[in-house]
């Protein structure tokens, strides 16, 4: 672990100066934080994306986080890209092709050559066709190149404190809906405020599925449990925001069950 973190710091020393891709999340709060402290304050920019699909408290969150760590902040919005209301099998390609195509550009506008990302070699091991987008548009993810994982993130940036270190991983609110489904902003606020709903009454990693109708939740193998003990409330909560039925996947949390 003491390799890993000596060997990122002489990563993010060689930048000299940077822009990050912000997202709010473990992996880009660590990455910034250290760009921040290792190059200073006028050598870093964080680059945050505002998309129609993304979970709306992440925004607040990057926010808070970036004036935490006394980082320019800056909010750039993105609109849908073309195709993406039906939800296409490579939606994810399509949709870190066109932002981080915009924040590249964002990024040389603020005076800022390079882009870099918080992409782990978790994300790397897994199927996602959005790294091939950032590989083609040359952004870099000082992790990735460094063999460092999910877990060495977690651990590194609980040495050093950041509140981020086990924050939940998220990902944007069209993972909660089947490929080659067309949807509607509605849809995505009622999964969005289903979910809200779900961590304001303690539950931490939570999914709510959109299958028309109904709710396939997913929550923390930990707090099955106590999801069938809050069955009552939780139903009467989930209906209001118009879902009909409200189910338990019992399979628990898990990343990409969508896509199967």
């Amino acid at each position: 672990m003491e390799h890993s973190h000596g060997a990122l710091i002489e990563r993010v020393e060689a930048l000299g100066m940077a822009a990050v891709a912000f997202s709010g999340g473990a992996d880009s709060t660590l990455l910034l934080a250290l760009l921040r402290k290792h190059l200073g304050r006028q050598q870093v920019i964080a680059l945050t994306a505002v998309t129609p699909y993304m979970v709306r408290q992440e925004i607040g969150d990057a926010v808070a986080l970036a004036a935490r760590l006394d980082v320019r902040h800056e909010l750039v919005e993105m609109p849908m890209p073309v195709g993406m209301e039906v939800n296409p099998t490579d939606r994810c390609y399509r949709c870190k092709r066109s932002m981080y195509a915009q924040l590249l550009q964002s990024a040389a506008d603020f005076g800022f050559s390079e882009l870099v990302d918080g992409s782990n070699t978790d994300d790397a091991d897994e199927q996602r066709p959005g790294l091939r987008a950032l590989r083609e548009l040359g952004i870099r993810s000082p992790f990735i190149e460094l063999g460092i994982d999910k877990a060495a993130v977690r651990q590194i940036a609980r040495e050093i404190d950041l509140p981020t270190w086990y924050k939940p991983t998220n990902a944007c609110l069209l993972t909660r809906i089947g490929f080659n489904v067309r949807f509607t902003m509605e849809q995505l606020q009622r999964i969005e405020e289903a979910e809200r709903f779900l961590l304001e009454l303690g539950y931490t990693w939570v999914r709510v599925r959109c299958h028309g109708e109904l709710a396939r939740i997913e929550v923390a193998p930990v707090q099955r449990e106590r999801l069938l003990t809050d069955a009552a409330t939780v139903i009467e909560g989930i209906q209001r925001f118009g879902f009909r039925y409200v189910t338990m996947d019992l399979a628990g949390y898990q990343t990409g069950s969508m896509s199967d």
